[in-house]
Order: C-alpha cells, then structure tokens, then sequence
C-alpha cells in the first residue's frame, strides 16, 4: 500500500492542517516508508508462533502482576460535566468537526 500526494493533500485537509508542498512530499515520503515496514511485518510467517504475555516472556519467565478488576473510584460524572457547555443524558455534546 502507498499514498499519492493526493492522499496526502486530503488527511491534511481532514485534520485541517496547511501543508507547504515541501512538508507534504516529506510527509508522503514518510508515511510511504512507515507502509512499507508494515509490508514487510506482514510478510513473516508467524503460524506456530505463540503471542507473548510480555516482551521479555521471550527470553525470561515473568509473572504478571495483574490486580483485579474493581472501580476504585465514585462515579463523579455530574460533578464533572459542571463546567462542560452542554450535556445531554449524561454524555459530553461536542460540535462536530468531521465532514
């Protein structure tokens, strides 16, 4: 997989960032090099090989030290949304910003 410039000129448009065409032809450069590592990873046959729990489970055993699940603090939501400027049923209202 590989992006073209307009690809680019378009995730920028999306985020609403103003690219100089320099910055977008580092940014395309960039972006492209990232896919093809991720090419690359996609490659390697990993059937047969177990995921790890952790990094260095691969070359030492290491105990997970994993706490139970429990809520440790009071739901707060109302007193949170105090200062929001809207709320709606509980939730947080927020203009929208994708087109």
């Amino acid at each position: 997989m590989s992006l073209n410039s307009q690809d680019i000129a378009r995730i920028a448009h999306l985020a609403r960032l103003e690219l100089h065409p320099a910055e977008s032809e580092r940014m395309l450069s960039q972006i492209n090099d990232f896919f093809a590592i991720v090419e690359k990873m996609r490659a390697v046959d990993t059937s047969g090989v177990e995921p790890l729990t952790h990094p260095v489970a691969a070359v030492r055993d290491v105990a997970l030290r994993l706490r139970e699940d429990a809520a440790s603090e009071p739901n707060a939501r109302e007193d949170n949304q105090k200062s929001a400027p809207a709320v709606e049923r509980g939730l947080f209202l927020v203009p929208k910003v994708i087109e």
